[in-house]
């Protein structure tokens, strides 16, 4: 069944080729194009393009499919092109005539934007979530292991001392700014493109505030051109700000990786949550943080995926645009996937007690030794003169302690303060609102 096909028959291969892997994909919509319907078709009737008994039958009918869907009974059919036509075949088939009136007013194209819209609202509300779990954990262990020091790098050459509390604070204060860049996406996603139909409007007098309003969408998108145009900027908004968090799991993983290493040293984990050699007994692999690394990686070039799919595309709809669920549906199950074991692994974290006992680490110290002199009345280049040629002739000795008080650094985390950024940004999703809506309309 194809909602456009009128009396001619498409080629099999036409139609293999251009449908690819809508049927597959198209389930991740499924919810989503119900809860369109449900909105549209309450429209329609208070414009009177549905009298009151087709839409008692339609929204009943509807929510019946919603149910379904949630219960793993929905499934796109063999020659049903996508789930549009699904949801429109079982209106039909159940409930007769009433069934072929719910697709007035709109086009294909609107619906999917709209359907794509409801979709990544749902997925931003999943990330956030375990991003959430992730902040408060890293939290949790950068005030528990605050006093446990390590040495910071800079060229990857021993710089000046560090501390767990930093390490793990830093990663929480990274993933603020990610979901700042995800409200962003937020903000574009929750607008209505509901009744831009093909882009260009309908002659039917359609109420696009009372869809906006059923589907809890924030505003619209008020030009139904732009509406249009907003296919490919929102999924590359989108993927930015997953590429923003890709980058911040990534760099902790990597950070794992060399901290797990025997000339490191500085964590473990325990041995089922590492994999071993097929000839080297005495191995440990990082392979749940290699994984991370690769796949937050790939996740961090979604961008551009999405850019050069879509960058020489003038206005209007155009079929291209369909691609781009194939290259960004599995990135949300890989970026949460990713999330929750990077939480799952560092909720079994070991941190090694007392690194910087080593020897080798003793010229962490100068910039303290330096800035002690400083403190004592020497002038800066004069200080660091003297404790370079100290360390030249191997009479350097490094300060007893550590003594760093100023906001954000060993001794004055802020971690309260990160929390509160963090909380903030979290808070102006205002995820009850879109909860609320879509909870009335399947009432």
């Amino acid at each position: 069944m194809k909602l456009w096909q009128k009396d001619k028959e498409v080629s099999g291969s036409v139609e293999q080729f251009t449908v690819g892997r809508d049927r597959e994909l198209d389930q991740f919509l499924a919810e989503a194009d119900v809860l369109g319907s449900l909105a549209h078709t309450r429209m329609l009737a208070s414009i009177g393009l549905m009298d009151p008994k087709d839409l008692e039958a339609v929204q009943a009918e509807l929510k019946s499919i919603y149910q379904e869907i949630r219960q793993g009974q929905f499934k796109i059919e063999e020659g049903v092109e996508d789930v549009h036509s699904q949801v429109e075949l079982l209106l039909t088939k159940r409930i007769g005539e009433a069934g072929k009136k719910i697709h007035s007013g709109r086009s294909r194209n609107d619906q999917v934007l709209v359907d794509l819209k409801l979709f990544f609202r749902s997925e931003i509300k999943n990330l956030v979530g375990n991003a959430t779990s992730l902040f408060d954990l890293l939290i949790d262990l950068s005030e528990e292991h605050k006093d446990k020091l390590l040495p910071g790098y800079t060229h990857l050459q021993i710089a000046m001392p560090s501390s767990f509390g930093l390490w793990f604070g830093a990663y929480a204060e990274s993933l603020v700014d990610d979901m700042e860049l995800m409200l962003a996406a937020w903000k574009v996603c929750n607008k209505n493109p509901l009744g831009s139909a093909a882009g260009y409007g309908s002659s039917f007098p359609l109420n696009r505030t009372m869809t906006t309003e059923l589907l809890g969408f924030d505003s619209m998108n008020y030009n139904v051109v732009y509406a249009q145009m907003g296919r490919g900027k929102t999924e590359r908004i989108l993927a930015q700000a997953m590429s923003s968090v890709a980058a911040t799991l990534a760099k902790l993983a990597m950070d794992a990786c060399l901290f797990i290493n025997q000339n490191f040293g500085f964590i473990k984990f325990p041995d089922e949550l590492t994999t071993g050699s097929s000839i080297m007994p005495h191995k440990k692999n990082p392979d749940v943080f290699e994984l991370i690394r690769s796949r937050c990686n790939k996740i961090q070039a979604l961008p551009n995926e999405v850019a050069l799919m879509t960058t020489n595309l003038p206005s209007g709809y155009h079929r291209d645009l369909q691609l781009l669920k194939e290259s960004l549906f599995p990135a949300f199950t890989s970026l949460n996937e990713c999330l929750e074991m990077t939480t799952y692994m560092l909720k079994h974290i070991s941190i090694k007690a007392d690194i910087l006992d080593d020897p080798k680490y003793a010229y962490l110290f100068s910039v303290e030794a330096v800035n002690e002199e400083v403190l004592n009345g020497l002038p800066f280049r004069e200080a660091y003169k003297k404790v370079g040629m100290e360390i030249e002739s191997g009479n350097f000795k490094a300060p007893a302690s550590v003594k760093h008080v100023h906001e954000g650094s060993i001794g004055n985390l802020c971690n309260a303060q990160i929390t509160d950024a963090y909380k903030l940004v979290v808070d102006n999703f205002n995820f009850k609102k879109v909860e609320d809506a879509v909870e009335a309309l399947v009432s």
